[in-house]
């Protein structure tokens, strides 16, 4: 089977597939001439990237960099057209190199992608010239059929919306990788590992990739589209691929892990300041033989020497943010006679693309990064959609009193004014099933609402920054209950999460205190929580199956679903002519 990849040079790929968790082979750029001279190592270049959602246009975003002064910058950055101006600037320094993902490539997507199921996101890829893919947990969103046909294309409806709407989907020209996703009988939903080989003879050179998702994926998306697959130990599966690789020929050894961490003080692309998160023990585990891990899932982005961490452990760890605002560029010399890498090195670049207003003004570009510039053909296939898609994207729902944001870089783990708004929502959308408080997750809020001038605010607008469709549902708690959930936002079974409140709700917490009794105050309508009574609670439904960790809400009595958490939001916008966006603090550490 031939696949043609398009990118800065084209290139074909032949791809053999043996059984499903069999390897992929290719013969890359390079084959059938030398690399290099006839002496030292061949070099290889790998583009990675992770987490792209689906991000077609501009997210109207930024990144946080190093502004030469010693502080920070804000770099708009991102968009399908400048990703791929990018990664062929990128390319055109390797004569041998490879494209790779590291999951969440989509879902939770831009609404002209998402609206149509996310095909114009694979129809982009396919154009930049994407090798591997890892799946993420949202690559499960809509089940395993629909990922399927997101590999083989077709026209087949699997969800409620109706596929092919503009024009056949043909699938992806890359291959998905999913080591660890097995059904019952122990094949992988996706082959496990893939190679690709460069020169040929003595110079011939092969990389071997191993691509999986995170092992709690299971915890992250909806249990009937994962239904009658395990999500195996990463570390395990990977350290049982390294050898097969490695005797199918494999002279160094790639993983691409949908599961990542994050770093702590002053941001910077490309530092690895007292990294933490759940991609350490893993990479305590691998094996040695591995060379480069490629991570995402966390929307961090980080270059990690991972032998100053562990010195038993000199793997190089990368990941590039998240919606495309950032490439990583990564560079391994290969000794094609010891079959191993003498060198690595990374550094991610930004993909810095048009300035955008944000909610606390103009971010304007720089020319302390480079400027990409959109590559047209990517540009007119986007527009394609987006043109499709406005009719959608602009309809008025309303005025807000100003910008609903959430926390960014440390205050991450905040949902802001928006979580507020939110919260305020889904509540109000729920006073009939009996609501009496409602919570919203940060990380379930993927953009700011930053109205037009005179206050309004489109669908697209609200869609941005809830794009899953998730139905609310409402349930019976006890206040222990809620206390000991609004704990599970500060335990060590993944990142900090504080938990938005609806109004008349507050809480404070003490992150000195002992794991599971950091919360230190409640109150509900003025008056102390009562741990004994019982209240009705409000909850997305991704929450409610114990989403992000919080298995507090799962299996609670007496559920009634409600309206989709978009809905919610945009009957609350539209309920009154001027929608307040509620400021005050409804949760923080003692003191605030």
């Amino acid at each position: 089977m031939t696949f043609v990849l398009r990118g800065a040079v084209a290139l074909t790929v032949s791809v053999l597939l043996s059984a499903c968790a069999g390897p992929i082979a290719s013969t890359g750029p390079g084959a059938g001439s030398p690399a290099v001279a006839e002496a030292g190592p061949v070099e290889v270049g790998i583009i990675a990237f992770n987490d792209f959602h689906g991000s077609l246009e501009p997210p109207r975003q930024s990144v946080l960099a190093p502004d030469g002064k010693g502080g920070t910058m804000q770099v708009p950055a991102g968009g399908a057209a400048w990703f791929a101006s990018a990664l062929e600037s990128i390319r055109s320094k390797y004569p041998n190199h490879l494209t790779v993902s590291a999951g969440d490539m989509i879902s939770a997507s831009q609404l002209a992608s998402s609206l149509y199921l996310d095909e114009p996101t694979i129809g982009v890829m396919n154009r930049i010239g994407v090798d591997f893919n890892a799946v993420g947990n949202h690559e499960f969103d809509r089940g395993t059929r629909e990922l399927r046909r997101m590999q083989d294309g077709g026209c087949e409806k699997f969800t409620a919306k109706q596929p092919c709407q503009l024009e056949p989907f043909t699938g992806a020209t890359f291959r998905y990788l999913a080591a660890s996703t097995k059904d019952a009988s122990g094949n992988t939903l996706f082959p496990a590992t893939g190679l690709k080989s460069f020169g040929e003879g003595s110079r011939k050179v092969t990389i071997g990739v191993i691509g999986l998702t995170l092992k709690g994926t299971v915890d992250l998306v909806s249990p009937e589209g994962v239904r009658g697959y395990t999500f195996a130990d990463e570390a395990d599966t990977i350290n049982a691929a390294v050898p097969q690789l490695k005797a199918q020929g494999a002279d160094a050894i790639v993983v691409l892990i949908h599961e990542g961490g994050k770093t702590k003080g002053t941001p910077d692309p490309n530092g690895c300041n007292d990294l933490v998160g759940d991609i350490k023990p893993i990479l305590d585990r691998l094996d040695t033989r591995v060379d480069l891990v490629v991570s995402g899932h966390t929307h961090w982005e980080y270059v990690c020497d991972y032998g100053k961490i562990n010195p038993a452990k000199p793997i190089l760890l990368t990941s590039a943010g998240v919606y495309g605002k950032e490439v990583t560029d990564i560079t391994l010399e290969v000794d094609p006679a010891r079959h191993q890498v003498v060198s690595k090195k990374a550094h991610n670049v930004i993909v810095q693309s048009v300035p955008y207003t944000s909610a606390t003004g103009l971010r304007e570009n720089t020319t302390l990064y480079p400027q990409f510039q959109p590559r047209a053909d990517i540009l007119e296939y986007v527009k394609r959609y987006v043109d499709a898609s406005q009719v959608f994207t602009t309809r008025p729902i309303g005025k807000l009193s100003g910008p609903a944001t959430r926390g960014e870089g440390a205050e991450s783990a905040f949902g802001g004014t928006l979580g507020n708004l939110i919260a305020d929502a889904q509540l109000a959308a729920t006073r009939s099933a009996g609501a009496q408080i409602a919570f919203m997750n940060p990380f379930g809020l993927r953009a700011p609402i930053v109205p037009g001038a005179d206050g309004t605010v489109t669908f697209g607008d609200l869609y941005q920054t809830q794009p899953f469709g998730n139905q609310v549902v409402t349930e019976t708690m006890t206040g222990a209950e809620i206390k000991a959930t609004l704990e599970q936002g500060f335990d060590t079974n993944g990142p900090e999460q504080v938990l938005s409140p609806s109004a008349g709700f507050s809480f404070r917490f003490d992150r000195s205190r002992p794991i599971g009794d950091r919360i230190v105050a409640m109150t509900f309508n003025g008056k102390p929580l009562d741990l004994k009574a019982r209240y009705r609670v409000t909850v997305n439904g991704f929450l409610a199956l114990g989403g992000d960790t919080f298995s507090g809400f799962v299996g609670k009595p007496d559920q009634v679903t409600g309206p989709t958490d978009i809905e919610a939001l945009e009957s609350w916008v539209k309920a009154v002519p001027l929608r307040t966006v509620p400021v005050e603090v409804r949760a923080a550490p003692v003191g605030r």
